[in-house]
């Protein structure tokens, strides 16, 4: 299902194995890794979305906290940085139905839709927060409120 979304949106695709697949998507800030894994013991999806964060040492303990203060917001999935390299990622877990023995995991296509436009949209809204925070030398919560101003009309 994730192949035909990939391709009717005409994003590059490649499939990393028989349970995995991974995407790239440009977006208004960044260009994103998309990747998804099934995981067939415990029936799960697993949906990441790599936004090409990588935080140096420094900056980690203000990330965990951008983090925090970000993660409180959302409804479906969540933002984490790899302690081993510092990276930035939106991950999602969704657990499908299996209607055989195979572990063949039933992903619909609004199901599908639902993920994927989830991680782009929190990859894109919350970007800049990341970006205030990294290289802007705003506080977490400074880089948060600045970030989600809404603008009306155009300059």
């Amino acid at each position: 299902m994730l192949e035909h979304y990939f391709g009717a949106h005409g994003w590059a695709f490649e499939r990393t194995g028989d349970d995995e697949i991974v995407a790239n998507v440009q977006g208004s800030w960044a260009s994103y890794e998309l990747r998804a894994v099934w995981r067939v013991e415990d029936r799960v999806l697993q949906f990441l979305a790599l936004p090409d964060i990588r935080v140096p040492s420094d900056k980690r303990i203000a990330i965990y906290e951008t983090i925090g203060l970000i993660n409180e917001q959302l409804w479906l999935g969540h933002f984490e940085m790899w302690s081993s390299d510092g990276l930035v990622l939106f991950r999602h877990a969704a657990m499908l139905e299996c209607e055989d023995d195979e572990g063949e995991g039933q992903l619909t296509l609004d199901h599908a839709q639902a993920v994927v436009e989830a991680a782009i949209d929190c990859c894109e809204r919350y970007y800049p927060v990341f970006q205030f925070v990294l290289w802007g030398g705003k506080s977490p919560s400074d880089a948060l409120a600045a970030s989600l101003v809404e603008t009306v009309g155009e300059a």
